[in-house]
């Protein structure tokens, strides 16, 4: 067993400013936001002259969301009901829509898993390896794979979701054939890959807690989970790699890495995602939990 911290690197697109009191203060391309974060418990290091700053500022409702308000630095394109502007990551271009649920559609923890995946890209061989992305979101992790030279299947239970994810590959200008895109209940889908005999070298899991499929299906990640991983070996190639990651899910590294021990013998690691700020003064912010496991890569 080996724990560690998996910290993002120093990011062009991405800086924590400052977090604390239950906030995080954050620039996302030009576009500084403030947004509650439940782990920040310390106090903030900059005075709150700095924290009012903020251009976009989440407003939180009830504890199923809120709203994002623009404040009085905020540029015209950010006060509309549907504030929204790109930014480069790595090689492609991405939209950044801030939600209801404060999510803006991009997470800069999962910096070091996109970094893993382009890194082992030339260990799987001359030909282009498979690579299945559940829970996809809005497919920065896809896009970002495919400009690696992998074949990428990216699945998620939002339509939304996956026409962003759509939108981004067009802004990173990708071909049209690059992703195969596909609205689909995780689970399910990878029960239907194993009938049909698919195989990939890559699968990355990044579930909820809780969501719904398309048809109505119910996802829970204490009670599903272990299913999903279930189905996995059956999938991956004689040399894999899967990554397992969560957030706001109350289990542990070593859980997620006990899981993925059901895969059979390869290399594995765990840890915390993390945030780190540039000010040495302000402090690393935990952005949740990662196990990856390999074989033969």
């Amino acid at each position: 067993m080996h724990s560690a911290a998996f910290a993002a690197p120093s990011l062009e697109f991405h800086e924590l400013v400052d977090s604390g009191g239950g906030e995080k203060l954050e620039r996302y391309g030009g576009v500084l936001l403030r947004r509650p974060d439940p782990q920040a418990l310390w106090r903030p290091v900059h005075p709150p002259a700095r924290w009012d700053e903020a251009q976009l500022v989440f407003v939180r409702e009830s504890d199923r969301g809120g709203r994002w308000e623009a404040r009085r630095l905020a540029p015209p394109e950010l006060r509309g009901k549907a504030p929204s502007w790109t930014m480069p990551i790595g090689g492609g271009r991405f939209h950044v829509r801030p939600t209801p649920f404060k999510h803006v559609g991009v997470f800069p923890e999962q910096a070091p898993n996109w970094e893993l995946v382009g890194a082992l890209r030339g260990r799987f061989g001359p030909a282009r390896p498979r690579l299945l992305n559940l829970f996809g979101y809005t497919g920065v992790a896809s896009v970002l794979a495919a400009q690696a030279g992998y074949e990428v299947t990216h699945v998620d239970a939002s339509k939304t979701s996956v026409a962003w994810t759509r939108e981004n590959a067009e802004l990173s200008r990708l071909p049209a054939d690059a992703l195969r895109l596909i609205v689909d209940d995780a689970p399910a889908f990878a029960r239907r890959e194993v009938r049909r005999k698919a195989r990939y070298s890559v699968v990355l899991l990044d579930p909820p807690h809780h969501g719904r499929g398309p048809k109505g299906e119910t996802w829970q990640f204490e009670e599903h989970v272990a299913e999903l991983v279930a189905t996995l070996p059956e999938l991956l190639e004689e040399r894999a790699l899967v990554v397992l990651s969560t957030y706001a899910i109350g289990c542990s590294p070593l859980s997620l890495e006990n899981l993925l021990r059901e895969l059979g013998p390869g290399e594995l690691e765990s840890g915390e995602l993390v945030l780190a700020p540039r000010d040495a003064r302000a402090r690393a912010l935990p952005a949740g939990f990662c196990a990856r496991w390999r074989r033969g890569v």
